[in-house]
């Protein structure tokens, strides 16, 4: 761990549990100090918070609806306030309804998309002014999905979200790299969390074989890479989405 590494400070959003918990996990891993983010459960956000202060680093948690504005400005002050500056943001709260498309409600509808797509706006936005304002270089990772370039029937609000959030980061990367501002995109494969593990009675076996590296993937794979593109050793690295599914949707199609 650099010394220069050592007292950088990321936001998760969504970090109460899942891969956000995961990815929160890892910066504190490298040495970051880390503003969780939650929506709902507190419980969860603390719980996150411990593990992270156990790991020996200092951990803010902040609430919000990343699809209002005034929380959002509330957030980030908040990060600010409690660590001096901020470095990088990672948008990964996110929701999906299990809907065909003639079932869908617009109410469904509105809600995936508002935290999916314009709450990632929202925390984009704020994140580049506030670093444009410090004068130094940081990083955006938002947290896309196979559903990036995949059609997945019966999730369209969720593909729609994140087609979308495919584009932000590419503009956005285009319009922030002269402030030394980097946006790049994750995109998962199949990853066992509480919520994925709902989909199938048995969520391994279904894709594991689908997947050329024989597994599904953890928190802690999509933390990996997350960690690394908000590095230095990333800091050439803008406007892109890296797969990290095992190979996943390279080969294969939405088998539910």
């Amino acid at each position: 761990m650099s010394e220069a590494q050592a007292s950088r400070v990321a936001l998760v959003t969504g970090a109460s549990k899942g891969v956000g918990r995961g990815i929160a996990y890892g910066f504190a891993d490298a040495g970051w100090d880390v503003a969780v983010n939650y929506h709902s459960d507190l419980a969860g956000a603390e719980e996150t918070k411990a593990v992270i202060e156990g790991k020996g680093r200092r951990c803010h948690i902040v609430p919000g609806d990343v699809g209002k504005k005034d929380d959002v400005d509330a957030m980030f002050a908040a990060v600010v306030e409690a660590f001096g500056h901020f470095d990088c943001l990672v948008n990964n709260a996110g929701r999906q309804t299990w809907a065909s498309l003639l079932d869908l409600s617009e109410a469904d509808w509105d809600k995936t998309i508002k935290t999916n797509l314009k709450g990632s706006f929202l925390c984009t936005q704020a994140a580049a002014r506030i670093l444009k304002d410090q004068g130094r270089a940081g990083s955006i990772i938002n947290i896309g999905s196979g559903a990036n370039k995949q059609p997945f029937m019966n999730l369209v609000d969720y593909c729609a979200s994140k087609g979308g959030l495919e584009q932000l980061t590419r503009v956005s990367a285009c319009e922030l790299g002269q402030y030394g501002i980097r946006v790049n995109c994750v995109a998962p494969g199949a990853i066992e969390i509480e919520r994925t593990k709902e989909e199938s009675d048995d969520y391994s076996g279904t894709w594991s074989p689908l997947t050329p590296m024989g597994r599904i993937g953890y928190p802690v794979d999509i933390a990996r890479s997350v960690v690394f593109l908000a590095s230095d050793q990333a800091d050439f690295v803008t406007g892109q989405t890296l797969y990290v599914d095992g190979g996943l949707w390279t080969k294969t199609h939405w088998p539910y």
